[in-house]
């Protein structure tokens, strides 16, 4: 009886344990087919680099009377014309690179009896086929990584032509020395690969923001959710996408926004912002205390103040040690602004309150009045390089007092003012602080063009084209880390022996 309870209590708290598993993202990064093939095309030419720099053993025997060595092996030329990167469920990439040819020069060493012959060999290496397949997953800092590779690498034919006095020997040879060196080449293929991919590549991989500083108010956390998500067209990643203040970087918000979902793949990528990505910036401003403007003396507008002189006349003249005190004017939100995404455009709700003062010098502020301010700014999002950045515009105002009603009366007349105050002097600045904006997780030297934003119910999403401003092999000298000098000093190779007794 207690055994069935446990049961059926364990199937009605599933759903919701499912539900706590799977966190929304507050930003997600869907990567098309079209995309891939602008990577395939960046991934291809560092392949053919990592492929010009394959190390091979020398090799060398001797059948009869006949020694022989080939050493010095390197790749003069590459053809991989016939190559394919694509998705494969669940989460991973496939690369194939198919009847592919590489052309090897190397020095040869002969002795045949009293006859030494030396010089060059040019060889190819036809039919070469390549499968590597790719495992991508979240590491333990919540960053893409390459995880794991599987590799194969054939070569159907190989081909060396000789010259030099001993031509007919070599060809006699040929077969021991092409078998040789087409193991050697095959060998060397996939360890290469893999030192490119998991070591090379993953440190362009982390050139992506996990978890950095925008300003020196607020970070984000730019962490992956959980690993990716391949279908055969696309790649989704769901990220974090939560912004935090610097002096309490362990705080966490709760996400009760919709998650976004990203149905378009025309083009070749596509970044998603749920209202949670926007809400954790303005919360995080918030809690470090940054949203306030105080105005005082010649900052405030000669006409608005003026007019408020006016308003608080009475006031004033009742404190009429104080009559020519400066004013002051400080605006504060009273909590975290609100982001309202809707098909029909993007908006930020905002209350706050203005406290208006008079400040004598040597004596304690005199306030006048206490309102309270709610507003509506829109907001056009767009993204620039690789920077989301935020224009905002006064849609709606209205200020109101928080003593009474009739008070609220007599200050319906600075309505007017106090909206051309925002929109000439408070909005620029706010907009300032907005117009660097805030790096979208991508590695370094690729960037987003053509970008068109789309506002869907409780999201947005950025369709772009993407642009490598570097390549690949660029980045990964920037950040290849300085070489070490060795704790004892080691003797170069030795250069393959010109005399023939030594071989």
């Amino acid at each position: 009886m207690a055994a069935g309870s446990c049961r059926l209590l364990l199937l009605l708290l599933l759903p919701w344990l499912v539900m706590a598993s799977h966190s929304p993202p507050g930003c997600k990064i869907r990567i098309t087919s079209k995309g891939l093939d602008l990577v395939k095309q960046e991934g291809l030419r560092f392949v053919e680099q990592e492929l010009q720099n394959i190390t091979v053993s020398d090799l060398h025997g001797k059948e009869g009377q006949f020694h022989y060595n080939i050493s010095q092996v390197k790749v003069v030329d590459l053809q991989l014309a016939f190559s394919d990167l694509y998705f494969q469920p669940q989460q991973h990439l496939v690369f194939n690179i198919n009847n592919a040819s590489i052309s090897l020069r190397f020095r040869r060493q002969l002795l045949y009896w009293f006859f030494y012959d030396i010089g060059s060999i040019n060889a190819s290496a036809d039919g070469v086929h390549i499968r590597t397949v790719l495992q991508l997953a979240k590491d333990e800092a919540g960053r893409l990584k390459i995880s794991n590779i599987t590799c194969n690498a054939s070569i159907a034919r190989m081909h060396a032509g000789f010259s030099g006095t001993l031509r007919k020997i070599y060809e006699f040879l040929s077969t021991f020395i092409v078998t040789g060196m087409r193991f050697l080449l095959s060998q060397q293929i996939c360890p290469s690969l893999e030192h490119a991919s998991l070591v090379l590549l993953n440190s362009v991989l982390d050139t992506v923001p996990v978890r950095n500083y925008v300003d020196e108010h607020i970070g984000i956390d730019y962490s992956l959710l959980r690993d990716p998500a391949v279908s055969t067209d696309t790649l989704d990643l769901d990220f974090k996408g939560m912004f935090f203040p610097r002096a309490r970087e362990n705080q966490e918000l709760e996400n009760h926004a919709v998650e976004p979902v990203i149905k378009e793949t025309e083009r070749m990528v596509y970044v998603a912002f749920s209202e949670y990505f926007f809400d954790s910036a303005m919360h995080a401003y918030f809690q470090a205390g940054v949203l306030a403007i105080e105005l005082q003396g010649e900052k405030v507008p000669k006409d608005l103040e003026v007019l408020l002189r006016a308003t608080f006349f009475g006031t004033i003249f009742m404190l009429s040690p104080a009559v020519d005190a400066p004013l002051r004017l400080v605006l504060q939100v009273s909590a975290p602004p609100r982001c309202i995404i809707k098909p029909s455009g993007t908006s930020v709700s905002v209350s706050a309150f203005l406290n208006i003062s008079l400040v004598a010098p040597g004596r304690p502020p005199v306030q006048l009045s206490s309102m309270a301010m709610e507003t509506k700014l829109s907001a056009k999002v767009f993204l620039q390089g690789k920077a989301l950045r935020v224009q905002l515009d006064l849609r709606r105002f209205r200020i109101y007092s928080k003593q009474s009603a009739l008070e609220s009366l007599a200050l319906f007349s600075l309505q007017a003012p106090l909206k051309t105050l925002l929109q000439l002097t408070i909005m620029p600045i706010i907009n300032e602080r907005t117009k660097k904006g805030v790096q979208i997780p991508l590695p370094e030297g690729m960037d987003f063009t053509k970008e068109v934003v789309t506002n869907h119910a409780g999201f947005l999403t950025v369709g772009a084209d993407l642009h490598f401003s570097k390549g690949l092999r660029e980045v990964i000298e920037k950040y290849r880390p300085a070489p070490t000098a060795p704790a004892y000093p080691s003797s170069r190779p030795a250069e393959p022996s010109m005399d023939p007794r030594q071989l």
